[in-house]
């Protein structure tokens, strides 16, 4: 009887634990962006406006004079005196890429104040 009751204990136990409500917590992954970075987070259209232009995501400067002068461009690599979708790249500084096309011209920042990848400004100017 001993053993009986040892056995109607421990089965009452396992079916006791196998019944309480899981309660263990999700861990955060620390390396996942903020909400508002991520596409279609929570947040991601009020934190973050909507990009009206290309984004300029990279610069790379050679450091000899007259050395090579690459930025990325949604994806793309232009080089300084290329094109990028029409416009030619007339200038690059180590935060700024300038794209003319035609009468148009249109800076890139890479580094914006507020956080933000910035769409360029546009300023209509007069070519001779």
């Amino acid at each position: 009887m001993d053993e009986t009751l040892k056995r109607a204990w421990m089965a009452g136990l396992l079916l006791a634990a196998c019944c309480l409500p899981a309660s263990a917590q999700a861990l955060r992954d620390p390396t996942r962006p903020p909400a508002f970075l991520m596409p279609g987070g929570a947040g991601a259209r009020a934190a973050a406006p909507a990009a009206s232009g290309p984004q300029l995501q990279s610069i790379l400067i050679g450091r000899q004079p007259g050395g090579r002068h690459i930025a990325v461009i949604d994806g793309e690599t232009v080089s300084l005196g290329g094109s990028y979708k029409g416009a030619r790249v007339t200038r690059m500084t180590p935060n700024e890429v300038e794209l003319v096309r035609g009468s148009e011209r249109r800076v890139l920042k890479l580094n914006a104040p507020s956080g933000t990848m910035p769409a360029g400004r546009v300023e209509r100017v007069r070519v001779d």
